[in-house]
């Protein structure tokens, strides 16, 4: 018999030549000072596009304002309890009433985290009978809720409709044996990729097969459609999604989620879904906080404007350049290199140690081996100057990416300031 701790021990790995570095430097990094395009990480300053603070409303005087004037006022303790026992407070129910007319469904219920919301919605819908049908790049929150279901699942290939369809035809196959019913989960925005989930083709075949659509739209909410509803109002389908998910981490800024569809259904999981009935509810200043942003989002289309001039301005400088950015017609823009692990780091030192810019790297296992990611996260908040300093680093780094320089055993040095 082993000790069960005995495989948790780590490996020396491709970064073990970077074990002299702090310990927060590549993983669990310290971003210091006011939220926004430029910060403090190493004790330098960089130019910042690993937040998704999409809109800007993080550090919005109006924001900062309403959730200091709540958090004095209530405190962070206020409601006490779970909601569905003395949680409740008429703030928790006008923000769900707006939030299921902002995205327009009948009825939405407050949660307290996107992971925990999206995982229990999925335990709560399904039993053994009923079949899951997912995309393959769906959100680790879904991959988790899906792992928990006793009954089958399928998984078609990333937004290939045909693929989709064939595991259609298995899943009612199956459902007609068990007498269950099918549950379709999608993303409205692919958070790595900054793909959009094909929300149209998926609507076109509710025609043909008896299935319902769960739609985890947290990048999409706030930022895509002509009130920023989502990808679904984007795509013209809002109506054919029959629950809508979002969490308050990326356009609003904040935390908390929600779920919004039908009256009755939603009925049915204020009471069934476990990470809400069995957690305090969530606490009347983040309450009051999306009430504003809320409040924000629908009266200030600048904020979507300004984001999408910036998202452009990334996007087509990149593409221009001759980098490769992948499908992505949304914020979150992947910027991709061949290359392997140990040069991915010395990458990313160097993008950071001598050209002043963070953004979040990404290797092997979310990417195939060979594929280096950096991931750029445009906001309403950068400027035009930002992404050119950007361009222009990022031209830098592939000449000497394809020159073979960061092969090298050591590129910088860092330490930390005193």
């Amino acid at each position: 018999m082993k000790d069960l701790f005995e495989k948790l021990r780590m490996e020396q790995g491709p970064l073990a030549k970077y074990a002299h570095l702090p310990e927060d430097y590549f993983f669990f990094p310290k971003l210091e000072g006011d939220i926004g395009p430029r910060m403090k990480f190493n004790g330098k300053e960089v130019l910042n596009w690993s937040l998704n603070n999409y809109l800007g409303l993080a550090n919005h005087p109006d924001v900062r304002k309403a959730d200091a004037e709540a958090t004095a006022r209530f405190g962070l303790g206020s409601p006490m309890g779970a909601r569905m026992m003395s949680g409740n407070s008429v703030h928790h129910l006008d923000l769900e009433r707006q939030l299921a007319e902002f995205v327009e469904k009948q009825d939405a219920m407050l949660l307290n985290y996107g992971y925990q919301g999206v995982l229990s919605i999925i335990d709560a819908l399904v039993d053994r009978k009923d079949i899951i049908v997912y995309d393959a790049e769906s959100h680790a929150s879904i991959i988790d809720g899906v792992r928990l279901h006793m009954g089958k699942r399928f998984v078609y290939a990333h937004n290939d409709m045909a693929s989709l369809e064939k595991q259609l035809r298995r899943a009612t196959k199956l459902a007609n044996e068990t007498g269950g019913g099918i549950l379709l989960i999608t993303e409205g925005v692919f958070g790595m990729s900054g793909q959009m989930g094909d929300l149209r083709g998926i609507a076109q075949l509710k025609a043909k097969y008896n299935f319902r659509l769960l739609v985890d739209d947290a990048h999409g909410f706030g930022t895509m459609g002509t009130t920023g509803a989502g990808v679904g109002q984007e795509q013209g389908v809002q109506s054919m999604i029959d629950l809508y998910f979002s969490t308050f981490a990326k356009s609003m800024a904040s935390i908390g989620a929600f779920v919004a569809g039908d009256r009755n259904v939603l009925k049915y999981l204020r009471y069934t879904v476990r990470s809400q009935i069995y957690a305090k509810s969530l606490p009347m200043p983040l309450v009051i906080g999306a009430l504003k942003r809320l409040e924000l989002l629908k009266t200030n289309p600048q904020l979507r404007s300004d984001l999408k001039t910036i998202m452009l301005a990334v996007k087509n400088g990149l593409r221009e350049r001759g980098f490769n950015v992948g499908d992505s017609h949304s914020p979150p823009t992947p910027v991709l290199f061949k290359g392997g692990v140990g040069e991915a780091a010395n990458m990313a030192m160097d993008l950071r140690e001598n050209y002043g810019i963070f953004c979040s790297v990404v290797i092997y296992p979310v990417v195939p081996k060979d594929v280096i990611m950096f991931r750029i996260i445009p906001t309403a908040v950068h400027s035009l100057s930002d992404v050119e300093e950007t361009l222009q680093a990022f031209s830098i780094l592939k000449s000497k990416l394809d020159e073979g320089f960061y092969r090298k055993e050591e590129l910088v040095s860092v330490t930390r300031p005193a």
